[in-house]
This record gives structure tokens, sequence and C-alpha cells, in this order.
């Protein structure tokens, strides 16, 4: 008989949870305008609003932590972590900062100006932002497949093809460079073919552009590559890895996804001009070149990540669990996009809540009638996420209305899944009974979703 799954690590210490009452969480949601971004932790079950930060370090990075060298310029720690990232990617040049967001404000400082076409696959919400915010254009070139969550397809984060090699030939003296994000989050985690690398990398070159990758999830998008993708059963995750990062030329990180530390990022590239253009941002916005808003211990602990997280096994334990909470979901009938993703299940609000108008978000909607089920805390990815069109003003409902479930790296069991799943299916058992959403009482210019405050209809 076949071994049952088991994860590849062992439980060494434990953080208590607290459960909650119906009233209290409706007087919390209540207090926190219906955005779960304004609730306290301690009001929250199991707390899926992100996989960024959130997961749990191992003994190994712990113990490394001890070893950060505090040194205002030139310290150890980052000549360590440098050293990771140059074996893992080859890209020689190096600028930490203290978040994803970072590294995009570092990079985007030089390379993005006022009327700059910026095309990719779904930008996600910071990328856009920042891009956005220096008057420039995200441009959504992601394949049309992606927008359809009951279509079974491998990758469906890619890049369109036809639609970069049109933005290209229309607009390529605006267009800076191409952004690809491994895995693709706004449709849904999903990942990016080796194959799609090559075609953006084959384009790219016809046109003489540079190419980005967003590697937040990089690992992630390597192991359904070996998965997924005829060639590569045999191939390394670090084999994986390096090859996906051949075919760029710099990427940005978020260190806080698959380097699983709780605070961080990088700039990478092989390019000394781009280098050279963004160190004269990073020292003014983060700090001096070799800490870069870093401290040394999480230099230390991100690189032991790194290093752990592009081994099979533990990617193989924390995606299993993401698809063994779609599994339960698929019991109950309960849309999402499909197929699972490698960091969260993306659950479509726009095929449960039919009764709820778009302009009162279902998505959100369906993130606030979760929580108060059984307080649990998702994101909405969708029509708040999405901001309003910067020229027109209008919110842009074109995309997709997803509550995200992100499953923290390391820190809940299947136990948890079981709650996630069966909290979800009383929601769904009551769907058609749940007619209004929510209005918007105020909102920011950009990237509103953080702090906005909402009113129910």
């Amino acid at each position: 008989m076949e071994l049952p799954f088991a994860e590849s690590w062992k439980i060494k210490m434990v953080e208590p949870i607290r459960k909650s009452t119906r009233e209290e969480r409706e007087q919390w949601i209540r207090e926190a305008h219906y955005n779960v971004f304004q609730l306290r932790s301690e009001q929250v079950y199991i707390d899926c609003i992100t996989d960024s930060g959130t997961g749990a370090m191992s003994d190994r990075q712990w113990a490394a932590m001890m070893l950060g060298d505090e040194s205002y310029a030139g310290a150890k720690s980052f000549f360590h972590l440098k050293e990771v990232i140059n074996r893992l990617t080859g890209f020689e040049y190096v600028i930490p900062t203290h978040q994803g967001r970072a590294a995009e404000n570092v990079l985007f400082s030089h390379l993005v100006k006022e009327g700059d076409i910026v095309p990719g696959n779904s930008h996600f919400d910071t990328t856009k932002g920042h891009i956005e915010s220096r008057k420039a254009t995200a441009l959504d070139c992601t394949i049309d497949e992606a927008k359809d969550t009951q279509l079974e397809l491998p990758f469906k984060g890619n890049v369109d093809p036809a639609k970069l090699e049109k933005a290209l030939a229309e607009h390529a003296e605006h267009i800076p460079f191409i952004i690809v994000t491994i895995t693709n989050n706004t449709a849904g985690g999903q990942p990016v073919s080796m194959q799609n690398l090559r075609e953006v990398r084959a384009i790219a070159d016809r046109y003489g552009k540079r190419v980005v990758l967003d590697s937040a999830r990089f690992a992630e998008n390597a192991y359904f590559i070996k998965t997924r993708e005829e060639g590569y059963a045999d191939k390394s995750i670090k084999e994986i890895v390096a090859e996906m990062f051949s075919l760029a030329d710099g990427m940005t990180m978020s260190a806080k996804k698959d380097g699983i530390v709780n605070m961080g990022g990088f700039i990478a590239t092989r390019h000394e001009d781009w280098y050279e253009g963004a160190k004269r941002f990073c020292i003014p916005f983060e700090g001096y070149l070799t800490y870069g808003g870093m401290n040394g211990r999480d230099m230390e602990a991100l690189a032991v990540g790194l290093d752990e997280n592009t081994e099979f096994d533990n990617l193989d334990t924390r995606i299993r669990q993401v698809q063994y909470l779609a599994a339960r979901l698929d019991e109950f009938g309960i849309p999402y996009q499909r197929p699972a993703g490698g960091h969260a299940i993306f659950v479509d609000a726009s095929k449960i809540l039919t009764n709820v108008p778009k302009e009162e978000f279902p998505a959100q909607t369906l993130t606030i009638e979760l929580y108060l089920e059984a307080g649990i805390r998702g994101c909405e990815i969708g029509y708040i996420l999405a901001d309003r069109d910067p020229v027109t003003r209008e919110n842009r409902f074109g995309g997709l209305d997803l509550l995200r479930l992100c499953v923290p790296r390391r820190v809940y069991t299947n136990n948890h899944m079981d709650v996630i799943a069966v909290a979800l299916k009383n929601v769904f058992d009551r769907r058609n009974d749940i007619t209004r959403g929510v209005r918007i009482a105020w909102e920011a210019e950009l990237m509103r979703h953080f702090t906005v405050t909402l009113e129910r209809v």
C-alpha cells in the first residue's frame, strides 16, 4: 500500500489563536467600516488575507538571524545574500529593499516616466500603482482564457504573445520594458510556462526591449513548470529557476513570499546601467546599498529561505495544502479559479453572489460574509482592488471579481483548511439570500482597497 502524503517538516513552536462569537464579529467588522484590512489580528480566527510575510521560518532561518551583521556599510550579511541570489538567478547586481513594492519604487523611479506604457500579465496592485502614479499605463496582455475561471489550463498566467506583439508594434518607443509576474497573482495565482517566457524573450529581442520578472512567487512558478510542463519533470527546482531567469534582464522581489521572511525584498539585474540608475533612488528611498531597508539578520534569514524554498519537498508540501483546500471546495461545488494556484484559492464571487450587482462589489461582500461566518479573513481581488480608471475615474469592472484565500507557508494544518471550506460552504448555501452588497463611503485615489471605508447597502 502506498504511504499517505505528509508534510516535509515537523512542528517546533505553536501560537494560540482565539475563536470569537458572531456578535463580536458583527461589531468588529462594522467598526472596521467593512474593510477587513482594518481588523485587528486578534479579531481573526484563521487569517488568509495574504501569504506575504506571514509564513513560519525554519530553524535554520532563526539560527541564521543570530549571524546578522548590522554594519551600516559593507555588512557581510549582504554579501551572503548577494551570493545566494547570484547563484539562483545569474543576476550580478543586487539592491536590497524593505519589501517588493519598495523594489518597484526604486527601479521604476529610474525606468518609468510620464506617457510610458508597460505591458505585462495582469500587473498586481502595487505594480500597477507604481506605474499609474507616474502617469504611465499598465497594459494587460494576459491570455483571454484566464478570465474563464472554470477553464482548466496548466498555465493560465501566460502573456498572450499576439497582444504583446501588437503593443510593441504600436507603442515601442513608449515601452521601457516588459514585466511578467510569476506566478500571476491577479489572475488567480496562475503560473507562466517556460515556453511562454521564451516567447516573451523572443518578442522583446525583436524590438530591443528588456524583460523584468515580478518574482514574489518564482519558486512556486518553477514547481508548476516541473509538474505541468513537458520536459521538466526530471529537472530540479534550482535548475528550472536558473532557466527562468536566464530569459529575463532583471527582477523585483517581495521576499515575504517565496523567501519566507517577515520583511524584505530586492532588485537584481544583469545590466550595470539599470543598477547604476536604481542606486540613485535606493539611497534616498531605502538606505545604503548594502542594506537598503533590511537588517543584517533579515538578510541572513532570507539567504537561507531562498535556498530552502527552491527545493522540491518544501514546495510540494506547501502547494499540496492549497490543493487540499481546492478539493474540499470541489466537494461543495464552490467555483474558484481553476486549476488551483500555488499560494491561494481565488473564489469566483461573481458566480456565487449573483444577486449582488457589480456596483455593490460581490467579492468584497463575500469577504465580509465569510468573516462573519467563522472569523476567517480573506482578501478581495476584484473591483475595489482594480481602482478607478486614471482618466475617466470610472470604476473598472472589466476584470475578475475574486475572494482570495491565501495560505501562509508552514502555518496552518489541513484541519484549518477544513474549517475554511465548511465556513465557505455555509455562506454558499445561503447565497441566494444575499442580495445587497456595500458602497464606498471614502476612498484613496490610488490603491484604495487598503484603506477604503464601506457601508452596507
